[in-house]
């Protein structure tokens, strides 16, 4: 057995670490187009003093190469031009609750693929979001519509409030609360996201060319 492997080994993975350290601790899918083409290299690069080359010079070409990427990133924040071209920007695939088909097939988005993004973000139906955007990592950012936005603890509050000024109010006249009968027809059952799994089967077909 070859005993060099065994610090040749130690070496790699403490070097390593050190490297990606210095690089950032961005998860795989935070990280932009030059993060992961960095990320890449260094992997490939820290297999070869396993299989014979310098241990030192494959460090040394690491470090170059975090280097690069640490100047990139300082360059982007300094201009933003840079900042494009380099890294991308968002691009809008659903607008007040409609699909954007243009840009979804400039991205070779499927509408199954945006419909999995936003299960994944607990959205039941795309008609519920104002706004939806593809990142530049390729993550969904998006914006219910108001209606459709969770309740804060301010609006909870203010509701309170105005219960008690109402209740005040009512108290004053000596009057009491009218009854309000619960005779209204149920609401229709919309169908989502969700269902089309079980379903297997889109409710509304999207576009023959984003199926």
């Amino acid at each position: 057995m070859d005993f060099n492997l065994i610090w040749k080994a130690i070496i790699v993975v403490v070097g390593g670490t050190l490297l990606l350290r210095v690089a950032g601790r961005k998860s795989i899918s935070q990280m932009t187009l030059a993060q992961v083409v960095i990320m890449i290299g260094i992997g490939s690069l820290l297999v070869q003093p396993i299989v014979g080359k310098n241990i030192w010079t494959t460090l040394v070409v690491g470090l170059i190469l975090v280097l690069t990427l640490l100047v990139m990133e300082y360059v982007q924040v300094k201009a933003n031009p840079l900042e494009k071209f380099i890294t991308g920007s968002s691009k809008v695939v659903i607008e007040n609750g409609e699909l954007q088909v243009d840009r979804l097939k400039k991205l070779r988005l499927t509408v199954d693929q945006l419909e999995m993004k936003l299960r994944q973000n607990s959205v039941t139906n795309i008609n519920d979001v104002a706004y939806a955007t593809i990142e530049p990592n390729g993550q969904l950012g998006f914006e219910l519509k108001q209606q459709k936005q969770p309740a804060t603890k301010e609006d909870m509050n203010n509701l309170r409030l105005e219960l008690m000024a109402l209740k005040q109010q009512l108290s004053q006249l000596g009057t009491q609360s009218p009854h309000i009968a619960n005779n209204s027809a149920p609401a229709m059952q919309q169908e989502d996201i969700f269902s089309e799994v079980s379903q297997q089967g889109h409710t509304d077909e999207p576009p023959q060319q984003l199926q």
